[in-house]
């Protein structure tokens, strides 16, 4: 998990409208893409390390101790993806991967009426950092959004990080359209 990437990016804060309807729970901020294709909440206290594919850390790197990486595709709209399950998507994406796997869990089905949801969990020896880690992965589709979350975190952690990769999976919305991020989603 350790790499030497420092983040590009200059921060810019924008003010917001003071009608704005963003709201996070407690501790935690929203990380929208793409004027709002993705959307789901992460801690206040991580950041932004790399932006293709999307990637936040809970530290600077290389002294984090927990990643999660986010891409997402959009995809024709009219089209029954029925036929393409997701679970069976997922586990040609976990066996794709050429890594140390000791572990590797079963996909759960996450209910949701917005959206499909499925992930997993697997164990692994990190060479670099000779201890086991756990990569994480789901995969949604909902709204012509397809995303890929991946969490990478140590095994030791995993207590530590349970209750954010809920609030990631729970919060994760796919498909919506902000024109003014000031302001967030206009309700009408």
């Amino acid at each position: 998990m350790k790499h030497k990437n420092k983040s590009p990016f200059k921060k810019t804060v924008l003010r917001m409208d003071a009608n704005h309807t963003w709201d996070a729970p407690n501790g935690y901020k929203i990380v929208v893409a793409d004027r709002g294709a993705v959307s789901f909440n992460v801690p206040e206290s991580w950041f932004l390390a790399k932006m293709q594919p999307l990637e936040l850390n809970d530290q600077a790197p290389p002294d984090d101790n927990a990643r999660l990486t986010v891409s997402f595709w959009r995809l024709p709209p009219g089209i029954d993806w029925s036929a393409l399950p997701l679970p069976k998507l997922l586990n040609d994406v976990a066996k794709a991967d050429q890594l140390n796997i000791i572990e590797r869990g079963e996909p759960i089905i996450t209910a949701r009426t917005d959206m499909e949801l499925v992930w997993t969990e697997h164990r692994l020896h990190d060479v670099a950092e000779n201890r086991e880690a756990l990569m994480r992965i789901a995969l949604a589709r909902g709204w012509s959004v397809q995303a890929l979350l991946t969490f990478d975190l140590w095994v030791d952690d995993a207590p530590k990080f349970k209750a954010m990769w809920e609030e990631v999976l729970n919060s994760l919305q796919m498909g919506r359209v902000i024109d003014d991020p000031r302001k967030g989603m206009v309700l009408h």
